[in-house]
């Protein structure tokens, strides 16, 4: 069994947050979120890091982190540029954005020839959700058999604005079902809301929902039907929304469990959530993980 690999969609940092240099460190041993998430990776098996970044930002990647951490775990970079389209395509003009997390994995598949796992590199997820996806990758099993972590929706939310999540539906036998993509979800107490036109009007969540926080266990029968299904998103939605039409995703594992294609297990975690999704959300991700480090679950210098 080949060790699964650690993919970190890392190209959309730069343009949140005006470059990784404005990534401040979230403990005064200069760690930034995503050393705990390789931290993690390392300690639960995973053989391997890739980093997708814009290739602007590469040199940027291994002064901060990719040097670091390549001590102690191999590590690669896979570059998503726009031009990165299959052939016959070509990209809109105007185009600026980004094409979206489904491109971002796509941008990385030759650097992937095992079981893999996906995150985002400005999330928090914890110990026990990278190790439920890493003892999911090394079972037997089938293999078009998936796996998501799922995070309760209310351990997600940010005090200092909207956040994108992915709202799963779970069945009886914790497969999941569906998932929709709700980008701009805004907390309501211990519950949330959200809405689909630009504020206009908002729909109530409960806060308990199951949601997706791009944390993915794939089976390397993934990346064809990836490959296949950017094809259509770039015939079919690219013309409507040529400038900022996006391919999640979470749209590929979506789109195989309605056409019985493929079966995603659902894991649940306890893990809460946390990342700078905004500057103010510093304050309190520092004081996250100066919480952990005092409790013991994470030494106070990860890498020497």
């Amino acid at each position: 069994m080949i060790a699964p690999k650690l993919v970190i969609m890392a190209a959309g940092m730069g343009s949140r947050f005006g470059g990784l240099k404005q990534i401040a460190p979230v403990d005064d041993a200069g760690h930034v979120i995503v050393d705990f998430s390789i931290f993690d990776a390392l300690r639960s098996g995973f053989g391997g890091v890739v980093f997708i970044v814009k290739p602007e930002l590469e040199a940027d990647f291994r002064a901060v982190i990719g040097d670091r951490v390549g001590k102690c775990i191999p590590v690669e970079y896979a570059h998503q540029t726009l031009e990165a389209l299959p052939a016959g395509f070509a990209v809109p003009e105007g185009r600026q954005k980004p094409w979206g997390t489904g491109h971002a994995v796509l941008c990385a598949r030759d650097f992937i020839s095992g079981p893999f796992a996906v995150i985002n590199a400005d999330d928090f997820y914890g110990r026990t959700a990278l190790q439920a996806i890493h003892d999911f990758l090394v079972a037997p099993g089938d293999a078009r058999e998936h796996a998501m972590v799922a995070y309760c929706l209310r351990n997600t939310l940010t005090e200092n604005g909207s956040v994108s999540r992915g709202v799963c539906r779970v069945d009886a036998n914790g497969y999941l079902s569906s998932i929709t993509e709700r980008t701009r979800i805004e907390k309501r107490g211990s519950a949330a809301a959200f809405t689909e036109d630009g504020g206009d009007t908002w729909q109530p969540l409960a806060g308990d929902e199951a949601v997706s926080m791009n944390l993915w266990g794939f089976k390397p029968s993934i990346l064809p039907e990836m490959e296949e299904r950017f094809a259509d998103f770039l015939r079919k939605s690219v013309p409507e929304n040529p400038l900022r039409g996006e391919f999640y995703l979470p749209s590929v594992p979506d789109a195989l469990i309605r056409e019985g294609k493929a079966r995603v297990r659902v894991l649940s975690t306890s893990e809460r959530w946390f990342g700078v999704t905004y500057p103010g959300d510093m304050e309190a991700v520092r004081a996250a993980i100066a919480a952990k480090k005092a409790s013991g679950e994470y030494p106070l210098h990860l890498w020497s």
